[in-house]
């Protein structure tokens, strides 16, 4: 049975976290057999169904967004005077560039001057990666606090998302698991608000941006995933809903499936490599305009996962 033992904090017993070389810590074996018993009824697993959060869990992107731009603005920023802010356009094409909040900023500001504000080093830019590191740190925390004010508020869950995973926590045969690139403080906040407690206890794997040392388009968290589960890549079914994502799965030699976001700047991913692209509206489909089961996804019997849907 796999074991959802990567630390985060929503599990209902403690984890080990994971090292830089990707062992997870812990204190003895039985500890984790524990941590197993109590949070996963997996026994044989034949395939994994792992699902990334943001955008495909919830379509938080744009969320994410607005929470930047209100920290851009608590901090005062500017580059060369003008006032940082995302736009919806600039954002999608950033959401599919770079993984990861801290280094979306990094790469923007690396791209377009660092920002100045009054809030930090008497009203200079950042010099030096202490100093960059640490206004980065600053607009990411505040950023957090303004994104779970908005995401108690406005965070529902996709089209299907919820259907398929319980369809798979049913199935002891399927190994289930969220990896996101979000960092902990946000993923918590979406996690335990749309997908809900029960669900999260039932899982194999949970693991945030805060628990790897590369984030995606590293294929890091995919890996030890694939690790945790005991399966071999090519049983290992991801969903996602960026180019990011994609090749981080694919950077695994992990299927993927896309849901892209109706916001998303959609470029090719079935050319890229994905096996499969959902609708933006429909996503995996709720109701009476079902698109995706788990029983198409893994057919009895089957020693490959079928995308035939």
């Amino acid at each position: 049975m796999a074991s959802a033992s990567v630390g985060v904090s929503v599990l209902p017993a403690a984890a080990p976290r994971v090292s830089a070389r990707g062992a997870p810590r812990s204190s003895s074996r039985s500890a984790r057999r524990a941590v197993r018993a109590a949070a996963s009824n997996t026994v044989d697993a034949r395939f994994a169904l792992l699902f990334d959060c943001d955008g495909v869990i919830v379509e938080t992107e744009e969320l994410h967004r607005r929470a930047y731009n209100a920290s851009f603005e608590h901090f005062g920023l500017t580059i060369d005077g003008v006032p940082v802010v995302w736009s919806v356009e600039y954002y999608d094409v950033l959401a599919n560039t770079v993984g990861g909040g801290k280094p979306k900023m990094k790469y923007h500001f690396g791209e377009n001057g660092w920002p100045a504000t009054a809030s930090f080093f008497d009203g200079a830019v950042a010099s030096g990666d202490e100093q960059e590191n640490i206004l980065v740190d600053a607009l990411q925390d505040k950023k957090t606090e303004f994104y779970k004010q908005i995401v108690e508020t406005t965070a529902t869950a996709r089209p299907g998302v919820l259907r398929l995973m319980d369809e798979a926590i049913a199935d002891k045969s399927i190994a289930v698991g969220i990896c996101s690139a979000a960092t902990k403080a946000g993923f918590e906040k979406v996690v335990n608000s749309v997908v809900g407690q029960e669900r999260l206890s039932k899982l194999d794997v949970i693991m945030a941006g805060d628990d790897v040392t590369r984030k995606k388009p590293d294929p890091l968290i995919y890996n030890l995933a694939r690790e945790k589960v005991g399966l071999p890549a090519n049983k290992c079914v991801v969903i996602e809903d960026s180019m990011v994502g994609l090749r981080a799965a694919l950077g695994a030699s992990m299927p993927c499936i896309i849901t892209p976001c109706p916001s998303s700047d959609v470029p090719d991913f079935k050319k890229e490599g994905a096996k499969a692209v959902m609708d933006d509206r429909r996503g995996l489909g709720d109701g009476d305009d079902i698109v995706v089961t788990l029983a198409k996804l893994f057919p009895a019997g089957a020693d490959e996962p079928s995308f035939d849907f």
